[in-house]
């Protein structure tokens, strides 16, 4: 065949090659983007509102953002979504949850519509407290409880004793928070460890913990979550002590960063928690007095990773014991509104600078009155 007589071909059949290749392309892919936009059209149907199981809970902005879809032949299908959701009256930053949402096509064939059946946290991501079952709610003046498992007398105490720990918070925390709390209360440590998305060994002899983003507005999305089984074992000095301590890290959460040293964090907490109730260090530091008692004087404050879980428990509390005395002297010998300001730069700019700034000392000056306070405390501790 000629060059010409192939180009004449080439010109006459080229407009015939894609008339029927863009037809076959397009009805290929209309359905596709056809389903997975009613599933998404589903799945946000199906969550306008939270489900009627969950009415009691306060819940407002609540969200599914469909982040990807599957599909499992013609009828079955799954999205990924991040469900987002507040509590009304205690949260400004969203609380958000990786989810898995199943779907199932009603009729025959491709024309049916899509029906949400079923929910669940993503692979991997941990799940909401009803999650793990129905969930009971109780309202304090200044808290909000949630619990599964748990019997109405135990969440109504517990949320009497977050409400006398919220301005205990506020005396030592004189800066603007949401000056109240919510505590989640699962119904074992392993609910509790799953809602962390941790082992539960990692939470073993522990009575509670604080969720949420460090450096967050001042009202973010934070839960004190306890650990049921160790907190029934305290008595109601040791129940204050620790919802004061968790509630004063929700307090401090905006003015907490990266550059915050843990010794500071754990140790104002517990000066917050301690005040006021007359034990002495001895008393409230009994690993550490045990330690100075035979001649083991720490040589430097606390490091963070000191205050690491799983290890050796004794260690564990002598790093506790040594960050609250660090900041009850810091309290004591330059005043309380030092210390607060110490906290807020610290979460600013290097511990020397807001040292330097807050009290005038450098580290290695703070580090040798601390340890003078040790041993004038806790050398001749019975």
């Amino acid at each position: 065949m000629s060059p010409g007589r192939r180009a004449v071909l080439r010109t006459l059949l080229l407009p015939l090659l894609l008339m029927c290749l863009l037809p076959a392309t397009g009805c290929a892919a209309r359905p596709a983007d056809t389903a997975r936009q009613d599933i998404r059209r589903a799945v946000a149907e199906w969550s306008a509102a939270p489900p009627g199981r969950l009415a009691g809970i306060p819940l407002e902005g609540w969200a599914y953002e469909v982040t990807s879809v599957r599909r499992d032949g013609v009828r079955a299908a799954s999205a990924r979504a991040e469900l987002r959701y507040r509590l009304a009256g205690y949260d400004t930053a969203a609380a958000v949850s990786a989810r898995e949402v199943e779907l199932t096509r009603d009729g025959e064939g491709a024309g049916g519509a899509w029906r949400v059946t079923g929910d669940r946290p993503a692979p991997g991501a941990p799940p909401q407290l009803w999650d793990q079952g129905p969930v009971a709610v109780v309202r304090g003046e200044r808290s909000l409880v949630l619990g599964v498992g748990q019997s109405p007398g135990t969440l109504s105490r517990i949320a009497a004793e977050a409400d006398r720990a919220v301005p205990a918070v506020n005396a030592a925390w004189p800066r603007p928070w949401a000056r109240r709390a919510v505590v989640l209360v699962p119904g074992t440590l392993d609910a509790m460890a799953a809602l962390l998305g941790r082992p539960a060994s990692a939470y073993r002899g522990m009575a509670a913990v604080t969720t949420g983003t460090a450096g967050a507005g001042p009202a973010p999305a934070d839960r004190v979550v306890i650990n049921p089984e160790g907190y029934r074992e305290l008595g109601e000095d040791g129940r204050r002590i620790i919802l004061t301590h968790e509630i004063t890290h929700v307090a401090t959460r905006s003015a907490t960063s990266a550059t915050t040293p843990l010794w500071l964090s754990e140790g104002f907490a517990d000066w917050a928690a301690y005040r006021g109730t007359g034990r002495t260090a001895a008393e409230a530091a009994p690993e550490l007095a045990r330690a100075v008692r035979q001649g083991d004087l720490p040589g430097a404050l606390p490091a963070d990773g000191d205050f690491a879980f799983g290890g050796d428990p004794p260690a564990l509390a002598r790093a506790y014991e040594g960050a609250w005395l660090a900041c009850r002297l810091i309290a004591d010998k330059w005043g309380d509104a030092a210390l607060v300001l110490l906290y807020e730069k610290a979460g600013r700019e290097p511990l020397q600078a807001a040292l330097d700034e807050a009290v005038g000392v450098d580290v290695a000056g703070l580090t040798k009155a601390w340890q003078e306070a040790l041993r004038r405390e806790l050398r001749q501790a019975p």
